[in-house]
């Protein structure tokens, strides 16, 4: 008789293995109720959206892609740290909100956003990269369209999170303007102008993120960087200096202004940046050309110091003018018999492009004691007059020409060169700063302007320098 029936009990557990039956022998009709339990299966449960479920229970699905929150009504001061798997609807009716994205993330994890109530384009909403990645940049993002919509899912340590649906999102990359510290800071417009009249630091802690971000700020600054002037030169004749050539203007050189509506032409990065302030170059009595004056120094951007003036009279050495961002003006030597005037030193020396300064004008006179006189020195507009021919050299030449410059949203004229001395009178300083020259009939002229980077005149000293620089901040 053959056997259509098995009991239970006449199979022995793990007596019957798959490869014993043939395909579609065991139906449910070949099956008594019950005859197969869990403990007769190898595994007992199920794994479902990351939860164990056991054979023959039951599990309930959340057919919402995403677990939708209630209605934040944004903080200005209390943001929201994300969970993944969620979504957050805001409203920022009241007030801007920032949503802080979770501190560590899985290659798949996922949040949603909704603007409730179409207000992100006048309170904006941050989301705050919390340590990772936002499309590949280390960038918080600013959402800041009404009725947007949008879900980030994270990937990897480069790209962090990419935006995975985006709806009405015309900017997702955060505004960025360039932020620094340093020297005196003031504003004219959407720019800020940091004034360093002495030495210092330019700290850049925010650099601007345009083009990345259509409506960011540059990265790139304006600078003035404006040497400290030459002083004049003295001559041993009674101790005044009528023979002499007037202080050489500091070393001129700007970006402003700058093609792209002022926004920039020298590109900075986050950084220190320290400032050199040049001093004006001092007077040295007793037939010596006047002291050189200090250079001036932004990044990679050198000012040189203005030439001195030559000395002149009994007892000079050689009259010449002495070289430098401004030559210094020549003078009328060893007067006399055997006198001669003196050439002037050269400017933009060492050279830049465009040029930083021009020459010092020349010494004149005729070989008489009491005739000899200084020219100007060189400006950054201009060249130092000579000792004015015929005369026949009894006057000292005017001081170079400075450069307006409306870099702190004012024109301001720096670098003018000093005037030469003269017995009968001294060349009057350039503009821009410019000392005049001294007389014997009781002119001792003036020193080069402080901060101004003017030449000086008479008996006196260089003016200092200035350094500044202007970048878009809004």
């Amino acid at each position: 008789m053959a056997i259509n029936k098995v009991g239970s009990k006449g199979i022995e557990d793990g007596s019957v293995a798959s490869a014993d039956f043939a395909p579609n022998t065991v139906t449910s009709a070949k099956l008594q109720d019950g005859a197969v339990t869990n403990a007769k299966l190898t595994n007992s449960s199920v794994t479902l959206t990351g939860s164990s479920v056991s054979l023959g229970g039951s599990v309930s699905f959340n057919n919402k892609f995403v677990d939708w929150q209630s209605v934040i009504t944004a903080d200005g001061s209390t943001g929201t740290t994300a969970v993944s798997g969620k979504g957050y609807f805001i409203d920022t009716t009241s007030a801007t909100h920032t949503l802080t994205l979770p501190s560590s993330a899985a290659i798949g994890d996922f949040i949603a956003i909704k603007d409730y109530a179409g207000t992100f384009g006048t309170n904006n909403l941050t989301i705050a990269r919390n340590g990772h990645n936002i499309q590949g940049v280390a960038n918080d993002s600013l959402i800041s369209t009404n009725r947007a919509s949008l879900v980030l899912v994270y990937v990897d340590s480069t790209k962090g999170w990419l935006y995975w649906e985006e709806h009405n999102v015309g900017n997702l990359g955060q505004t960025l303007f360039t932020s620094a510290t340093g020297g005196t800071i003031t504003t004219s417009g959407d720019f800020k102008i940091h004034t360093f009249t002495g030495d210092g630091c330019f700290v850049v802690s925010t650099l601007g993120n345009s083009p990345t971000v259509p409506t960011g700020g540059p990265t790139n600054v304006d600078y003035l960087v404006v040497a400290g002037g030459g002083a004049a030169g003295s001559t041993c004749v009674g101790g005044a200096a009528y023979y002499s050539g007037g202080g050489g203007a500091g070393g001129y050189r700007t970006t402003f202004p700058s093609p792209g509506c002022n926004a920039g032409a020298f590109p900075i990065t986050t950084t220190t940046y320290p400032i050199t302030v040049g001093g004006g170059g001092a007077f040295v009595p007793s037939g010596n050309p006047g002291g050189k004056g200090g250079n001036s120094v932004f990044s990679t951007i050198t000012s040189t110091g203005g030439g001195g003036g030559a000395e002149g009279g009994d007892g000079a050495s050689t009259g010449v003018g002495q070289p430098g961002g401004s030559g210094g003006g020549g003078s009328f030597a060893n007067p006399g018999p055997t006198g001669s005037a003196k050439p002037a030193g050269s400017g933009n020396t060492p050279p830049v492009s465009p040029p930083q300064g021009n020459n010092g004008g020349a010494g004149g006179g005729t070989r008489n004691n009491t005739v000899g006189a200084g020219g100007g020195g060189g400006g950054a507009g201009g060249v130092g007059a000579n000792s004015p021919t015929p005369g026949p050299g009894t006057n000292g030449g005017a001081g170079g020409n400075g450069v307006a410059n409306s870099i702190t949203g004012s024109a301001v004229t720096y670098a003018g060169g000093g005037g030469g001395n003269g017995p009968s009178a001294g060349g009057a300083g350039g503009p821009g700063g410019g000392g005049n020259g001294g007389n014997t009939n009781g002119g001792p002229g003036s020193a080069g302007t402080a901060n101004t980077g003017g030449g000086g005149g008479g008996v006196y000293a260089g003016g200092s320098g200035i350094v500044i620089i202007r970048y878009k901040f809004q």
